[in-house]
């Protein structure tokens, strides 16, 4: 029994073997998506093929821990068995959402490419070790981002059409013709705080966050909000600094650190087996 377990060790963990699911699994990954536009009985086959070398993967995989605690140590153990138990659950076995769902679920092998190269195992161990970092900096953005999106209702909200007459009615009605990309569908940007959350996020990746300051503009000019085309400036340019200048260079910053750190200890590692 220990001789079988040394030998599926051997095998399974070998680069030949490998290099040869990894393969399998760039062919599994593009056949999924030729599918979603087109399909036949030959790839059906292959991909039958492709989930049976996944079930002999698995179990020779069981067979080299040893025990079943010993397999669900890891974590890819268990992905790789929960994405072979979905290959084989068959397409009529539900309605087409489950049928999509499925296939939208059996892709994810691609991840498997993930630990295939020692350097992108390196960027995996940099983000699972900077999460704690980018919590407390993602706590600080939010807290920003309230503040701002507090701030942004209060000053910028659109009154309703509904409650406007005449004049006023007139001009929320010239700043809808005249407010570059304000189209009928789309809604006050500071109408509410959840709103005001994405309008700022959509400021924060540079899209169209200019457009926002000048439809701002001409509804103060318009009467239709009370603050001065200064202060519409001043806020979003003020919010653009912050948000893109200060908080993402946090985060950017704390990867990078967590990266150095990391490699350190893998330098080190290296020099202990060689040592040893």
């Amino acid at each position: 029994m220990a001789s079988m377990k040394e030998a599926c060790s051997k095998f399974v963990y070998g680069k030949p073997f490998d290099f040869f699911i990894t393969i399998v699994i760039i062919v599994n990954s593009l056949l999924i998506g030729v599918q979603t536009t087109y399909n036949s009985v030959t790839i059906d086959m292959i991909q039958t093929v492709i989930l049976y070398i996944f079930t002999v993967e698995v179990v020779l995989r069981f067979i080299a821990a040893g025990s079943v605690g010993e397999f669900f140590k890891s974590g890819w153990n268990v992905f790789d068995l929960i994405l072979v138990i979905i290959g084989w659950i068959p397409a009529s076995a539900g309605s087409g959402s489950t049928v999509m769902v499925l296939r939208v679920l059996r892709v994810f092998r691609v991840l498997r490419l993930l630990r295939t190269a020692s350097e992108i195992k390196l960027i995996i161990g940099v983000l699972i070790r900077s999460m704690k970092s980018l919590l407390y900096n993602g706590i600080l953005f939010l807290i920003f981002m309230y503040l701002f999106a507090v701030a942004g209702v209060s000053m910028f909200r659109l009154p309703s059409d509904t409650n406007l007459h005449g004049e006023q009615l007139a001009h929320y009605e010239q700043l809808m013709k005249e407010a570059p990309h304000c189209p009928a569908n789309s809604p006050d940007p500071y109408g509410s705080i959840g709103e005001a959350f994405f309008t700022l996020f959509r400021a924060l990746t540079g899209e169209d966050w200019t457009d926002l300051r000048y439809n701002l503009v001409t509804a103060s000019r318009l009467d239709l909000i009370q603050v001065s085309p200064a202060v519409v400036t001043g806020f979003h340019v003020l919010w653009f600094c912050i948000a893109a200048f200060l908080l993402l260079n946090l985060v950017t910053g704390a990867v990078i650190n967590n990266y150095q750190v990391t490699i350190e200890e893998e330098e080190r590692k290296r020099s202990m087996k060689m040592m040893n």
